[in-house]
């Protein structure tokens, strides 16, 4: 499966993070230890929700179109 996760910083929760991955909760690991120059500075994230997919290509345009204009709007409203 692939997932589209939906992260937000405990200590700032007006930070979020839209990613994908096939291991979530290795990822989760990663965001949480600094691993990725996006989210380190934000540190601890909590999980939101995620989505899993079948198909690699569905699951990037999904998060494609959740860090598009409309897509954060959408997520905002229905997600968050």
């Amino acid at each position: 499966m692939h997932y589209v996760y939906l992260i937000r910083s405990v200590k700032f929760p007006d930070q979020t993070y839209v990613g994908n991955t096939v291991y979530l909760k290795q990822r989760l690991e990663v965001h949480n230890s600094g691993g990725s120059i996006h989210t380190a500075n934000a540190r601890p994230w909590e999980l939101v929700m995620f989505l899993g997919f079948k198909d690699k290509l569905k699951a990037t345009a999904f998060e494609k179109y959740l860090k598009s204009g409309s897509g954060r709007v959408f997520a905002k409203k229905h997600l968050w």
